[in-house]
């Protein structure tokens, strides 16, 4: 799919926080190559937790179609969830783009997007298009129930109990967010949970839940192997009760996309999700990285509703 012939104005919204504030130091030289390369454009920069997504809206409202967005994973979150929750303009009309500039970039690995920015730019003029599936999840905060929409990975158990911790302790980098992990592991204790997909449910402890669009997660981990971004079906992925260090020794396999062979990890595909607690212990909720809840969750499907810009 191709966008109009004649050229597009971009809608830049940038977090200038992002990679330790390296979009903010390095936004001069963004600027000489999006001018160099003849881009039409207006930026804005966020200022806090949420005001992607704000922005995303505002530039709808004044016409806006094409919107690039320059920081991280936690920025992409927004910026598509922006793209969703607005009532004003058809998703189906937007022209969505990345500059990575975060810290592990994973939904910019799964498409072999560039981090190198004027080879991001250079592409961008091509405007080649996919369509991917977007995720919509309800859950409970605070005794209230929400939602959110979200274009990777959501992890559960385990993964919504590190992305609490996260909000109090953020990790710097990767190498001190595998740290992070590693030391969190002693805290958490197991809780059960039902997990009902596609007519099939499942009561266990779990280690962790995950539900993925998009394979990478986590800095390059692939928790679901199987995760295809536009076949309609969720990846689901689900590991069940494991001796912590034997988590530890299974390292390897959460980044060379083998997670599936271990005979307590099983895989799936499903259109639907739902989890549930079992007793008093709530099943923890992230997604995209980003800590949004508990139980109990559910998660519906839209199929090819991002198109995504290469």
């Amino acid at each position: 799919m191709q966008a109009p012939d004649n050229q597009p104005f971009w809608h830049i919204i940038a977090n200038p926080a992002a990679r330790g504030g390296a979009v903010e130091r390095e936004w001069p030289q963004i600027e000489r190559l999006l001018q160099e390369l003849g881009f039409a454009y207006t930026v804005q920069f966020t200022e806090r937790r949420g005001h992607a997504a704000q922005l995303v809206e505002n530039a709808l409202l004044k016409g806006g179609r094409y919107l690039l967005g320059i920081g991280g994973d936690g920025s992409n979150h927004e910026m598509v969830h922006g793209i969703f929750s607005q009532q004003f303009v058809p998703p189906s009309e937007v022209f969505y783009a990345l500059l990575p500039f975060g810290t592990g970039n994973d939904w910019a690995r799964q498409y072999g997007i560039h981090t190198d920015t004027r080879l991001r730019l250079e592409r961008l003029l091509e405007l080649k298009t996919v369509q991917q599936d977007i995720g919509l999840v309800k859950y409970q905060r605070d005794g209230q129930a929400h939602s959110r929409y979200f274009v990777n990975v959501a992890g559960m158990a385990y993964d919504g109990f590190i992305g609490k911790k996260l909000i109090e302790n953020p990790a710097h980098n990767k190498a001190h967010y595998l740290l992070k992990v590693v030391q969190y592991l002693t805290q958490y204790k197991l809780s059960k949970a039902r997990i009902t997909f596609d007519g099939q449910s499942v009561e266990d402890f779990f280690y962790t839940i995950n539900i993925g669009l998009c394979r990478f997660s986590g800095g390059g981990m692939q928790l679901v192997p199987q995760a295809i971004p536009d076949d309609g079906l969720f990846a689901l992925t689900i590991a069940r009760k494991i001796p912590k260090l034997e988590v530890l020794l299974l390292t390897s396999r959460f980044y060379n996309g083998t997670i599936l062979q271990h005979p307590k990890i099983e895989g799936h595909q499903a259109r639907s999700i739902r989890v549930e607690h079992i007793g008093d212990t709530p099943t923890l909720l992230e997604a995209d990285g980003e800590f949004l809840g508990e139980t109990p969750v559910e998660f519906t499907m839209m199929e090819k509703a991002l198109r995504v810009v290469l």
